[in-house]
């Protein structure tokens, strides 16, 4: 296709020509938290995690504001899109590495391949934004299921949910400790099969909903006048590019042990079999059962209508639990650039990881980062709103614009070539989406702010 992939036998000429550039000394953020010790597997559960989060669960929302044929080709076209685009990565990172160059960030590529400016005024304080503002999401998310589990397990209803949103905070004070992206393996691994557990009653209780004689009447159409249906669909694509959206590839493929080669590529297989299950599975059963009454948050709001359950107790319960327990992982895997970050400015590489110089600055620095992001959190409680700005602004930029940006720099296919302009073509399409989905999503966010107050105990 008019492109040329790096072989080995020209990487090993340009060694033996010096033109490889010699390994730079590690700072502490990518020698203690971005440890490269991992297989293809590990890269594989951190992958699912970063991407199959509970955030899926309103895709049945998105699919409201954009009808059947939209929403399914929306959904359809994003999986083929970013599954192709973290491959670009990958390759651009493997070759990168083959030089003796490896790029274990995302701004570390930017600055290598556009320059140093790209990388510190754009993409770092974009993937900052994008991450911090997934940790702040998943923390509202945590608190808003332990509410649910609270209103299903008890009586009384006294508790407010900014209080549930600082329990789930504590919780995160903790796991915010787990030293490294390495050790997150195990956690990432339950993490995998929690979210097959939680999508998995998620669809069999749309579907029990939609079967029952208590199913809402089905309506399909998409509501709203014409301004608002334009709005509301650019909406949903900004949530769809969010709940497909990563932002950590490099720092993902930055834990896996060298050689790196064909070890991304596995664990993105691995990623999108559950990827594909998954969020198809949701978004249509969800949609199926309740047309455009879809719940703006997720989709188990709507198993609860006017404190009536649509579903067994112990059902909801154990869906609400299994989403709980991953949405702290998925927040904690969103934690580690900004622990990186940290580390790399107040940590001591020259000294041990857990000396005493070491530990008490990240103590102190990962347990306020924790402290801010349930602190907004609780204060703004507009989780879908907040799913489709991060998708804007960060998630379409990093994840369907630059890779495509960066594989033509890198390896400059022939403009005479199909590949070069399918790359163009993909990276224009989706900055103008991104434009105009943020500012669908900044609409949608002044419109309820008008309507929601700080701390709001929202259901």
């Amino acid at each position: 296709m008019g492109t040329h992939l790096p072989t080995s036998m020209n990487v090993s000429q340009r060694e033996m020509d010096g033109q490889s550039n010699p390994p730079e000394k590690l700072d502490a953020g990518a020698l203690f938290v971005l440890k490269s010790r991992g297989s293809w597997l590990h890269c594989g559960y951190h992958l699912t995690t970063s991407i199959v989060a509970p955030a899926l669960l309103s895709l049945p929302y998105a699919l409201s504001l954009t009808g059947w044929f939209a929403g399914v080709l929306c959904l359809t076209v994003a999986a083929l899109v970013t599954f192709y685009a973290y491959n670009l990565l990958s390759l651009v990172l493997e070759y990168h590495a083959q030089l003796g160059q490896r790029q274990l960030r995302f701004r570390d590529m930017a600055r290598d391949i556009l320059g140093p400016r790209w990388g510190r005024y754009f993409v770092g304080p974009i993937q900052f934004c994008l991450c911090y503002g997934a940790v702040i999401a998943c923390v509202l998310l945590g608190g808003q299921s332990l509410k649910y589990i609270y209103r299903l397990s008890s009586s009384k209803e006294s508790m407010q949910l900014y209080q549930f949103v600082i329990i789930f905070g504590i919780l995160m004070l903790i796991l915010a400790q787990i030293p490294s992206f390495h050790s997150l393996r195990h956690i990432n691994m339950i993490s995998l099969v929690l979210c097959l557990l939680y999508t998995a009653c998620a669809t069999a209780g749309s579907i029990y909903v939609g079967n029952s004689k208590n199913a809402p009447a089905k309506d399909y159409s998409v509501k709203g006048s014409g301004q608002n249906r334009v709005f509301g669909s650019f909406t949903a694509i900004s949530i769809i590019a969010t709940t497909y959206g990563n932002g950590i590839v490099p720092e993902i493929q930055a834990t896996i042990a060298p050689p790196v080669k064909g070890k991304m590529f596995k664990g993105l297989c691995v990623c999108y079999a559950v990827v594909v299950t998954t969020f198809f599975s949701v978004a249509i059963s969800g949609y199926w059962a309740f047309g455009n009454q879809a719940a703006g948050t997720t989709v188990l709001a709507n198993f609860m209508v006017d404190g009536e359950l649509l579903l067994p107790t112990w059902v909801l319960l154990m869906t609400n639990v299994f989403t709980f327990l991953q949405v702290a992982a998925v927040a904690v895997v969103y934690l580690q650039p900004t622990n990186e970050a940290l580390e790399r400015k107040f940590v001591d590489a020259e000294v041990d990881q857990f000396s005493i110089r070491n530990v008490v600055p990240r103590l102190a620095y990962r347990s306020l980062s924790v402290v801010i992001a349930t602190t907004l959190a609780a204060m703004f409680p507009f989780f879908g709103d907040i799913n489709a700005v991060i998708g804007a602004f960060g998630c379409i930029p990093l994840d369907f614009v630059l890779p495509m940006v960066f594989y033509n720099v890198t390896f400059k296919p022939s403009k005479q070539g199909v590949l070069f302009w399918v790359n163009t073509l993909i990276a224009i399409i989706f900055s103008v989406l991104g434009v105009l989905g943020a500012i669908s999503s900044i609409r949608q966010i002044v419109l309820d702010t008008s309507t929601y107050s700080f701390f709001a105990n929202l259901d």
